[in-house]
């Protein structure tokens, strides 16, 4: 299944048209490749074949597939690389990052001090108040999802 988008490198690569790209991975659903520029070494990004902008429009069939892709190059990877650790990365949004606008997940191998270093603050200053008032709205939120 695939559906190009006009000037989306990802769907290039989908169609094969990308002459630079490392793919490492094609089933029916789902692509595997190395970004142009890694973080480091085996950094990986899985994409379904059918242009999906965000993880917002993403159906959860299609989810499945990508996420079933992800672990086995996850797998992949520890087996071939042998990394001390594994980061399993999705952004959506200008806000987070998203460079190409085709969900993608990076999976990028960790060793101890590579050039990546940490990804997360060290520690938060939100007061209770903030905490308790993103808990409330988000159960609230959630109670009208399905268990499924």
């Amino acid at each position: 299944m695939t559906q190009d988008t006009p000037d989306c490198p990802f769907c290039e690569i989908v169609a094969r048209t990308d002459p630079d790209a490392r793919e490492i991975y094609r089933d029916a659903d789902t692509v595997a490749f190395f970004p142009t520029e890694p973080a480091v070494i085996g950094h990986t990004l899985v994409i379904p074949r059918r242009h999906v902008p965000d993880i917002w429009e993403l159906d959860a069939g299609t989810a499945q597939r990508l996420t079933s892709t992800t672990v086995k190059i996850a797998n992949a990877i520890k087996d071939a690389l042998h990394p001390d650790g594994l980061n399993i990365i999705q952004s959506n949004g200008r806000a987070a990052t998203q460079t190409v606008m085709h969900v993608h997940i990076h999976v990028v191998p960790r060793w101890e001090n590579d050039r990546i270093g940490r990804i997360w603050p060290p520690e938060s200053h939100y007061t209770n108040a903030e905490k308790d008032e993103a808990w409330d709205v988000l159960r609230q939120a959630v109670r009208g999802l399905s268990a499924s």
